[in-house]
């Protein structure tokens, strides 16, 4: 089963950026870690802090991948271009928050990519990836 993972602006950071709200571990390191806790999954990692790049990483798996764990960070809020490629793939997305964006300010409360994902896991740290893999198993 082949996986994508895609991680949006910022979180190239992980590990550094405000630890008290997305920890201390790199997204390197947990994604490690999961890829030798599920040794029969094939996985793909991309991040970009580039739209436009993200764009085209959901359009190179989005029609053979068996499913993507998107964090589209910050974009989240802004790029109805990111919600049109969503809507655009056959592959299923499952969108992914490290924090849970409803309890912080008012402007992450808008998404134009949730309504064109399956789901949504939001606030449950890295832990959400993992959370989002099992939807696909």
């Amino acid at each position: 089963m082949k996986i994508a993972i895609i991680n949006g602006p910022n979180l190239n950071l992980l590990g550094t950026r405000e630890p008290e709200v997305y920890g201390s571990q790199t997204f390197d390191q947990y994604f490690e870690t999961l890829k030798k806790k599920y040794p029969d999954v094939e996985f793909s990692y991309f991040q970009s802090n580039v739209e436009g790049e993200l764009i085209n990483e959901l359009q190179r798996v989005g029609f053979s991948f068996a499913g993507i764990i998107f964090n589209p960070g910050g974009y989240t809020h802004t790029s109805v271009a990111i919600g049109d490629a969503i809507a655009s793939i056959k592959t299923q997305v499952i969108e992914v928050h490290i924090s849970n964006v409803h309890a912080r300010e008012d402007f992450r409360k808008i998404s134009h990519v949730s309504a064109k994902c399956k789901g949504t896991i939001s606030g449950l740290g890295l832990k959400g990836y993992e959370l989002a893999l099992q939807f696909f198993l």
